[in-house]
């Protein structure tokens, strides 16, 4: 069974993004600005952002860091996308990516990386969950064009 989603965060821009306003979206969860798999993730999309585009998608990234920290990794990246900011964990819940996670022996609550993508009607039509960056941006990339493809005929 297919799930609409609408949610509204604060965004790098500076201004809330409200989803229904940006379908059909890419939307990819990741656990912290400035980290070295956070920024190969956010680049990889970025290096792709045009072809998505094209393909009418819009792309945007979901962390629980600040407005400001996004605004700083977004400038610092060059990231022409934006990033919301969901402190309270609301969308990061809703998508159901807290999990949780071992590090160093240590347990905590924190997001998977994952990825959805939300048609025009707001409703997740592909997901993928524990991410690994590597090629995963041309993967969703791929899997878009195919689908688009397939449309077509």
């Amino acid at each position: 069974m297919l799930m609409a989603y609408s949610f509204t965060l604060p965004s790098s821009a500076g201004r809330d993004f409200v989803s229904d306003e940006h379908l059909p979206l890419v939307l990819y969860f990741y656990p912290k600005d400035h980290t070295p798999g956070c920024t190969t993730e956010g680049r990889d999309f970025q290096a792709r952002l045009a072809d998505f585009q094209a393909l009418g998608y819009t792309v945007a990234g979901v962390s629980r860091d600040s407005v400001k920290t996004h605004q700083n990794f977004c400038a610092k990246q060059g990231f022409q996308f934006e990033l919301l900011s969901d402190g309270d964990e609301t969308v990061c819940r809703l998508f159901d990516v807290i999990k949780l996670k071992k590090l160093y022996g240590k347990e905590s609550l924190g997001i998977e990386r994952s990825t959805f993508v939300l048609d025009k009607n707001g409703e997740v039509v592909r997901e993928w969950r524990k991410v690994k960056t590597a090629g995963h941006a041309q993967e969703v990339l791929d899997t878009l064009r195919a689908a688009s493809d397939n449309q077509a005929r």
